[in-house]
């Protein structure tokens, strides 16, 4: 009996996408067999992003060839995708919070498709069912978790049938327990012969549920491997050449006394869909990092904006720096008493985009570089070359606009601007979402230089594999509620993911657990 061949699903064939300065794809080519989860590697801007939307027609090549059931297409647009059978879930969900769930993916259906389909509501339990995705048609979005959200876009995209299903960063904002319920489904979608494009920086997951690897450098694919035969090291290691392991994980501390604390916090939210603070408190300790999970939307943007000073709303007597009260000062006051920020939006928050780093770096270094009101510009430009050269920022010098960096690089230069003031506290959120491996080491081992120094440090981060590598004592927050505080040591991923879903909320009051 003759061997049948089979098809590829889809093939890429020295794809090649130049823009002003920058070949974003050079000669990519790549194949996805039917039922295959492929990862799709490489650091920030190594040509991922672009080559992605390539395929799902958001981005036309300049040249190269895709083959679909190995048969040549041209991919003009997201509809011709969807037609084909391709359907991708972004990182930043597109979905309307004032809709409910069937009336989100009634907008992506072409009349034909509703045609097709019937009774969409109908449609969507059955899918529900099958996969064990628990989504409730009815449900209004502003009601859904980020994990709940992340399952209508998957949804949306089974609703049309897709042969081919891209996820960018699918789990960065999902508890274990969620993570574990995605691969169930991405591996019942692969025995069902669908095809999955992996995009992640989280290389154990990649290890554990991928088929083949593609790494992207410099626009080029560089390596490929069998992710099951390789340790997250080794795969990283094909990514940016030479890392440390970073596995091994860092040496635990114990702090000494308490710098910062926050003292039974409850505070409405300013915003319609915020979350109200509940009975807040915790204590940040000299030479210790105090790490908070949950998962988005959980109170995490609230906390930061009191603590930081950007919610200007009088707490006077529930925070305390160094036994003194300050949630009665302004943002600029509780910076002159030692306490940085790096908030999660970089752009906007931590920077302003349409000025040059040097400028950024004098907006939280004024005091040290304005002297009878002149500005001492050489004073600034030194000091901010001083923190590219230090943090191996990647731009064109000190006159860089910030919005001209790729994500990790502001980051990098955005953490160093904060440490370089040798802060007693620094707050901090999300320090390396969306960053390479490369860029990841380098904050992470910045944090850890400053935390030995003395200094105390809140770091709050969607990353439970960082807060687990990093800090000392942990936490969780749901729903406005902070978990108990234990030792890293005498906790687990499991007990950390148990607190981000709720569990203590009812059955522990939220207060500091004995180490």
């Amino acid at each position: 009996m003759k061997k049948q061949h089979l098809v590829s699903r889809l093939e890429l064939v020295k794809l090649t996408k130049q823009y002003p300065g920058c070949l974003a794809n050079d000669r990519i080519s790549m194949t996805l067999m039917p039922g295959e989860i492929h990862a799709l590697l490489g650091e920030n801007g190594a040509g991922k992003s672009t080559l992605v939307k390539t395929i799902y027609g958001v981005v036309s090549p300049d040249k190269g060839d895709i083959l679909w059931d190995g048969k040549e297409v041209v991919i003009k647009s997201p509809s011709i995708a969807r037609d084909l059978g391709i359907g991708m879930v972004f990182q930043h969900f597109s979905l309307f919070e004032t809709l409910t769930i069937s009336q989100n993916i009634e907008l992506c259906l072409s009349k034909t498709q509703l045609h097709e389909i019937g009774d969409l509501a109908a449609k969507i339990t059955e899918l529900s069912q099958a996969y064990g995705l628990n989504v409730d048609p009815t449900r209004y979005v502003h009601t859904l978790s980020i994990g709940e959200r992340q399952r209508v876009e998957i949804m949306r995209c089974l609703v049309q049938s897709v042969k081919l299903l891209i996820l960018d960063e699918p789990t960065s904002v999902l508890t274990p327990q969620e993570v574990a319920g995605l691969f169930d489904v991405l591996r019942t979608l692969s025995k069902e012969g669908c095809s999955i494009l992996f995009i992640s920086h989280k290389l154990h997951e990649v290890t554990e549920i991928c088929h083949k690897a593609t790494i992207l450098r410099g626009g080029k694919v560089v390596d490929t491997c069998v992710p099951n035969e390789e340790t997250p090291a080794s795969i990283a290691k094909m990514m940016v050449g030479d890392l440390a392991d970073q596995e091994a994980g860092y040496v635990k501390r114990e702090g000494t006394t308490t710098v910062f604390h926050v003292d039974d916090l409850s505070l409405p939210s300013k915003q319609p869909f915020g979350t109200v603070l509940k009975n807040i408190q915790f204590e940040l300790k000299a030479g210790e990092i105090l790490g908070v999970a949950g998962v988005a939307g959980n109170g995490q943007d609230e906390l930061m904006a009191v603590i930081s000073g950007e919610d200007e709303r009088n707490v006077k007597n529930h925070l305390h720096l160094k036994g003194e009260p300050i949630g009665h000062l302004h943002a600029g006051e509780r910076r002159r008493l030692g306490m940085a920020y790096v908030p999660e939006e970089r752009l906007g928050r931590g920077a302003v985009p349409d000025m040059s780093l040097s400028e950024n770096a004098l907006l939280t270094h004024s005091d040290g570089f304005i002297k009878s009101g002149l500005v001492d510009w050489q004073g600034i430009k030194d000091y901010t070359k001083s923190l590219i050269s230090k943090y191996k920022v990647k731009c064109h010098g000190e006159f860089s606009e910030a919005k001209s960096l790729s994500g990790g690089n502001l980051q990098k230069f955005i953490m160093g601007r904060e440490i370089g003031q040798n802060p007693n506290v620094l707050i901090c959120a999300h320090p390396t979402w969306g960053v390479d491996v490369g860029a990841a080491l380098a904050i992470h081992q910045a944090l850890l230089e400053l935390r030995d120094k003395g200094a105390a440090i809140l770091l709050i981060s969607e990353d439970i594999d960082e807060l687990f590598l990093l800090a000392d004592r942990m936490s969780a927050v749901c729903d406005g509620y902070l978990s108990p505080v234990v030792r890293t040591e005498h906790t687990n991923i499991d007990q950390i993911g148990q607190w981000m879903a709720g569990t203590f909320i009812n059955t522990h009051q939220p207060q500091e657990a004995q180490a």
